[in-house]
Parts: C-alpha cells; structure tokens; sequence
C-alpha cells in the first residue's frame, strides 16, 4: 500500500488519535453540549407552556370579568325596575291618599252644605212664623199668644211640608 502513499502504522496511528479525540470530545464537550442544549429545550418548553397558562388565565379572567360586568348589569338594571316599580306604588300611594283627601273633603262640605240649609230653613221658618204672627196681628188687630201660633204653625209646616228640609 506503499505504492499508494499510504502508510499503515500512521493510519492505524491517525485512527486510533482520531477514535480517542472522539471520545475525549464526546465526553467533555458533546455530552455538555447536548446537555445545555437540552436545557435550552426544556426551558422553552416550560415558557411555551406558561405562555399557554398565561394565555388561558387570561382568558379564563376576561370571562370572568365578563361574567362579573354582564350580573352588575343585571343587578342594575334589577334595582332600577325595583325604583321605578316603587316610584308607581309611591304615586299610586299618593293619588290615593290625595283622592280620599278631596272625597272627605267633598263630604265635609256635603255636610255643611246640608247643615247650613237646614239652619237656614229653620231661620226661614222662624222669621216666617214671626211674620205670620206679625200679619195675623195686624189682620185682626190685636196681640195672640206667640207660643201657641209657634206650636200651630209647626204644625201647619210639617202638614204642608213645603219648605221642609229633604
């Protein structure tokens, strides 16, 4: 092999220096080598994986929001039914109260209305039966007994009824 240019004992030579850098190479710098590049591999890994939790806590809150935003509207618009229900009751309250009010009112007046006719038919008879007393006395000339025309003329405007109070 001579005749080649190559020379056996520095092959086997080369080769053997070539197997042992390979080993001192694969113990001291490919195994820490991988290593690290393991590392690398699973910390990326782990940041993918928290990017992801992230991700879904991020979503997860904003559903959560959502959820919180969508019953505080619920409960607004809860509590702004119940204010205009109990501002109905409060003018239905007050319309009613207000309405009692006027119809007492209106009966109190009823009242009065009827008690001043009748005060004022008594005076009438009164006046009426001192004016009948008045004309009798002049009709004939001289005086009567008032208490005894009082009781007849009562009695004539109770037969009568003509001015008597309904």
């Amino acid at each position: 092999m001579t005749a080649l240019g190559i020379n056996i004992p520095s092959l086997i030579a080369y080769l053997v220096n070539f197997v042992i850098l390979l080993g001192v190479l694969y113990l001291f710098a490919y195994k820490p080598l991988l290593k690290v590049l393991d590392q690398r591999s699973e910390r990326i890994r782990e940041s993918l994986a928290a990017a992801d939790q992230a991700r879904e806590a991020a979503a997860s809150s904003q559903a959560t929001i959502q959820q919180q935003l969508d019953e505080a509207r619920r409960q607004g618009q809860h509590l702004l039914d119940q204010a205009r229900e109990a501002a109905g009751r409060y003018r239905e309250e007050e319309m009613g109260r207000a309405r009692n009010e006027a119809e007492a009112f209106v009966a109190r007046a009823r009242t009065d209305i009827q008690r001043e006719r009748d005060a004022a038919i008594d005076e009438v008879r009164t006046h009426f039966g001192d004016l009948a007393i008045t004309a009798a006395e002049q009709v004939i000339k001289k005086s009567l007994d008032r208490t005894a025309h009082h009781a007849l003329i009562a009695q004539v405007l109770e037969e009568g009824g003509s001015l008597k109070p309904s």
